[in-house]
């Protein structure tokens, strides 16, 4: 891909959710768990230089939050697990989920940052 081609907005989005490359869709964004790359193996756009900061955790945290809270409280309301088996199960799989959510939204953030800057 040409490198004056600008990527639309949702496309750039969609790979950096799915931990692409912004730029061509098919380089990997990560080299590991939310290490980045420091350029696309693939179209060589170099990413190295863009930091999403706070931005992945605090919105991981803010969707995992919305998804577990109406199964907390379908659960809640019923009274069907004891209280020490809550304690346990809600905090253990909102850390599971969360940690599902981080690397997407890392890569959403990422795909952001590089298209404002394209």
């Amino acid at each position: 891909m040409k490198k004056n081609v600008k990527t639309p907005l949702w496309v750039s989005l969609k790979r950096g959710l799915l931990g692409r490359c912004p730029q061509c869709g098919t380089g990997k964004l990560f080299k590991s768990y939310l290490k980045q790359v420091q350029s696309c193996s693939s179209c060589g756009e170099k990413l190295d230089h863009i930091r999403a900061d706070d931005g992945p955790a605090w919105l991981s945290i803010l969707l995992a939050g919305h998804l577990m809270i109406p199964f907390i409280l379908a659960f809640n309301q019923e009274d069907s697990l004891p209280e020490w088996a809550a304690m346990t199960l809600w905090p253990l799989l909102s850390v599971v989920l969360i940690l599902m959510i981080l690397p997407r939204t890392k890569g959403l953030f990422i795909a952001l940052i590089w298209r404002q800057g394209n």
